[in-house]
């Protein structure tokens, strides 16, 4: 589960098409601009957590690799000093905008409830490593962060400065495919509820932005070296 907390959760696609297909009687509103516009910002909002983990943790983190465990300090600082699970915070927020762009409440109740026995497993397992990892330092931490509803009051600067340049190189994909994710939504829906093969001006303009951004970083990292990271001396 920790190795493909990623990629599972993309069976919500095929739950929210025969959702919109099969029940489109109980969609409770059209996919207008109003109710796009709410749903990215949350789930921008979820984009903008990931990239305050992104932009400042160091390598070799739980929080960033995915072959398996692994956590060679024990981030403290920054976002990790209001909330011990950012980056599952940041993902929730980023599908919460999705699942509830799908307009049906059974749906919403469903995908979110799932979506938090699935990550709540995933959850424990890592703590049960970093306790065992670092043990009383961690037992500290946990202590006086929770778990996944930030506590803003607690925020300490973190130890290391933003990265724009990582930020862009592993945060992009999050970006286009939250608003891929949208415009095939929005695709199905005015298929379902209008009975023809459509997307909305808004999220049109929005395909395109999404396409060209994509080429534009794919070519800059295969072609340039300007995303790479500084060697620091000696190294």
């Amino acid at each position: 589960m920790f190795r493909k907390r990623s990629y599972i959760p993309l069976l919500l696609y095929a739950v929210a098409t025969l959702v919109v297909f099969l029940d489109s009687e109980a969609l409770f509103h059209p996919p207008d601009l109003l109710w796009s516009a709410i749903c990215l910002v949350i789930s921008l909002s979820g984009l903008v957590v990931r990239i305050m983990v992104t932009g400042t943790v160091p390598a070799g983190t739980s929080g960033r690799n995915t072959k398996g465990q692994l956590a060679r300090t024990l981030n403290t600082r920054g976002i990790y000093s209001v909330v011990r699970h950012p980056l599952y915070l940041g993902n929730f927020l980023m599908w919460l905008g999705l699942i509830l762009y799908v307009g049906h409440i059974w749906f919403w109740l469903v995908a979110i409830l799932l979506y938090w026995i699935y990550y709540e497993r995933i959850m424990f397992a890592e703590e049960d490593f970093l306790k065992k990892q670092f043990g009383d330092q961690f037992e500290e931490w946990a202590a006086r962060t929770p778990a996944i509803i930030p506590r803003l009051g607690r925020w300490q600067r973190p130890d290391r400065g933003f990265s724009v340049k990582k930020v862009i190189k592993r945060e992009y994909r999050g970006l286009v495919a939250v608003i891929l994710t949208f415009v095939y939504l929005n695709l199905i829906t005015n298929r379902a509820l209008q009975q023809q093969w459509d997307i909305n001006g808004h999220w049109l303009t929005g395909l395109i932005f999404a396409v060209a951004l994509f080429i534009t970083i794919r070519l800059i990292k295969k072609q340039t070296h300007l995303l790479d990271a500084k060697k620091k001396a000696g190294q």
